[in-house]
């Protein structure tokens, strides 16, 4: 087995590290039209003329490596690559004319193709921020680390193409023979491109076995920085056909893109309400030991833990039964948003329930502002999350963005603060619950305006309805509960982030399908053949399914 699919590899390591890429690239224009089939022709063969100039930039950089290689397994390890791309050339030559191009034609690089490859031929010429000059290179050793460093920026290209190539393998399997491309991707996919991959992999960890913690972090910032070049190869390649990624091509700035999107569990890793719960508990406790009851009477934290916890597994049972509750008997044949509608009344009136009881317990008495601002700063949000919202902000006032929180969260300044915490401070309109406080500490009173998938859907409507009737608007939902569902459906996109199975039960009970975004998207690229026919229309039944933020990034935004 190679080295790298060890846990102790250098570069398995730095391929985890580079998983936002992964997803980036696999969104790119160019890539989504060619897992769909649909690529340009013309588009393809600028991508394989690109290609070539870029192999053979990658033929002499090994040939430079093997030159700095002190080590004479590195430098057979180093020449078989180079021969493979040799190969690789050879073959190109004779199958690129099956596409329509010229062999002998002079190919001129790109201004992204010159980027990666002028990159590459510096870091195997000696020339790395924070490592030494080609001049200033003395000893052998010191060379080895120049043939490390080189390695390191060429495996990431290699372990994208092979993961590129299985995923659109992946996609393509239902197609059969029948994909324009199949040849090419054959390629990519196939044992022995991974098996080359590998081999890199293990070259790199090979090179990087003697060097020191800071030489490791100079190929970690090399991978990183040659993945994202590989990106912007991806994105340079010419698209002339309408493209459904990124969502926001679709959107002009002299009309308007509403995102939506729910709290806890959508944008954090734990549910708001058992953070206050424990910020409860600890106010009880400081209250014993200052002897203060801090407007309530004084409890033993024991005594607030107990309520808690009691509380919470009845929300649990409770809310299980209501689930079961309203869904049909049968599962709809068609999507029935009517009857869903009408259903989801019974968890509205089961969630008002909840919080009369957590008022009427008194169970939020007591809490300092100070310290719900503390922990709002200390949130830690889902991966992805907080890239997510700041590219909101950077192209907020560019594309005629607005961005709204819908949350059930009890206290609002709780949102307020984790936003604030990642430089979002007044960027976004919050709408949720309110603390009430006396001289900042809660009285235990919650503001109610945000309590079931009603109040959500009716905000959501209002909002959009606020919007200018003279400017088309586009309206994008992200949640994970069955409260967000009305919501998710009513926008233009629906995402669903997360794993809820309760979602998916009542959802699909009441006809909704949940299509995993990636495939949705190449799906929805096969079906457009104009412009025009980039619509995305709310109500359709239809949800897309995100495993993480940088997914939902990668489709809206793009890299």
């Amino acid at each position: 087995m190679a080295t790298a699919a060890g846990e102790g590899s250098a570069a398995r390591r730095f391929w985890i590290g580079s998983k936002k890429e992964s997803v980036f690239a696999s969104y790119t224009p160019f890539m989504v039209c060619l897992a769909a089939g649909k690529l340009d022709m013309d588009t393809f063969r600028n991508f394989i003329a690109q290609d070539v100039f870029f192999l053979r930039a990658f033929s002499h950089a090994y040939e430079m490596a093997e030159e700095c290689s002190d080590d004479d397994d590195a430098k057979a390890a180093i020449n078989e690559l180079r021969k493979a791309v040799l190969d690789k050339l050879k073959v190109y030559d004779s199958v690129v004319q099956e596409w329509g191009i010229d062999p002998t034609k002079e190919i001129i690089p790109n201004p992204a193709t010159l980027k990666y490859t002028e990159f590459l031929l510096a870091t195997a010429d000696g020339k790395i921020e924070g490592g030494k000059g080609a001049g200033k290179i003395v000893t052998p050793f010191e060379k080895t680390k120049v043939a490390a460093y080189t390695v390191g920026a060429m495996t990431p290209c290699i372990r994208l193409y092979a993961f590129l190539g299985k995923e659109l393998q992946f996609h393509m399997q239902y197609e059969g023979n029948g994909h324009p491309y199949k040849k090419w991707v054959d390629t990519y996919s196939s044992e022995s491109f991974e098996a080359r991959a590998s081999q890199i992999e293990e070259l790199l960890d090979k090179l990087s076995v003697s060097l020191t913690g800071e030489e490791l972090e100079i190929i970690e910032k090399l991978y990183h920085r040659a993945m994202e070049l590989e990106i912007e190869f991806y994105n340079a390649q010419p698209i002339v056909q309408p493209v459904v990624v990124p969502f926001t091509k679709l959107h002009e700035a002299a009309n308007h893109l509403a995102i939506f999107s729910d709290f806890d569990l959508t944008c954090t890793v734990l549910d708001s309400s058992a953070i206050l719960a424990e910020i409860a508990i600890l106010s009880a406790f400081k209250a014993g030991q200052s002897g203060t009851d801090n407007l309530s009477a004084q409890r033993l934290p024991s005594d607030m833990r107990n309520s808690w916890d009691a509380l919470s597994r009845q929300y649990t049972e409770e809310h299980e039964q209501c689930i079961e509750s309203l869904l049909p008997s049968e599962q709809a044949k068609a999507f029935d948003y009517e009857s869903l509608c009408k259903n989801l009344e019974q968890l509205s009136n089961f969630e008002k329930r909840t919080n009369c009881r957590v008022i009427e317990l008194g169970l939020l008495k007591g809490i300092h502002l100070e310290d719900i601002k503390k922990a709002g700063e200390r949130l830690i949000l889902q991966d992805g999350c907080r890239e997510f919202f700041q590219k909101v902000i950077k192209i907020k006032e560019k594309l005629n963005v607005d961005c709204h929180i819908l949350s059930y969260c009890w206290c609002a300044d709780l949102i307020r603060s984790a936003f604030s915490s990642v430089g979002c401070t007044d960027d976004f309109s919050i709408h949720s619950n309110e603390f009430d406080y006396e001289e900042s500490v809660s009285t235990g009173e919650i503001v109610r305006t945000m309590e079931s998938p009603m109040d959500k859907v009716k905000t959501f409507r209002s909002i959009l309805a606020s919007l200018s009737s003279e400017k088309k608007h586009l309206s994008v939902y992200i949640g994970d509960s069955v409260g967000d569902l009305l919501c998710l459906l009513e926008a233009d996109v629906g995402i669903v982030i997360g794993s809820s199975i309760s979602l998916r039960r009542v959802g699909e009970q009441f006809g909704v399908s949940f299509v995993p975004l990636y495939p949705g998207l190449i799906r929805k690229q096969r079906e457009v053949p104009s412009e025009d026919s980039l619509v995305w229309n709310g109500l359709s039944g239809v949800l897309y399914t995100a495993s993480s933020w940088t997914e939902i990034h990668a489709f809206l935004f793009g890299a």
